[in-house]
């Protein structure tokens, strides 16, 4: 009877010892993820200040270039005024 209580506690051990163990590893996997959860926020918030968009990309783009017609289109103006500045007045007799 007595080696048969022995032999209960040393399987009851084994268990005990086997379920710490992996309750360990299961709580240093744990504590990995949150700590790569906090690096991937990190990162994604890096990214959303220092990386623009594509279709961010494309408005400033359309925004410079309707900028730079309306320029084109003074300078068309403003060199007709001076042509007209030029021109010989005719007088009237």
């Amino acid at each position: 009877m007595t080696i048969e209580i022995g032999v209960a506690f040393l399987v009851l051990g084994a268990i005990t010892g086997a379920f710490w163990r992996m309750w360990a590893l299961i709580d240093k996997a744990g504590e990995e993820g949150r700590i790569a959860q906090r690096e991937l926020a990190k990162f994604q918030t890096h990214v959303a200040e220092n990386f623009a968009t594509k279709d961010g990309m494309q408005r400033q783009t359309d925004q410079l270039l309707r900028a730079m017609e309306s320029i084109g289109t003074r300078i068309d103006a403003l060199t007709s005024r001076i042509d007209n500045m030029i021109k010989p007045r005719t007088t009237r007799q």
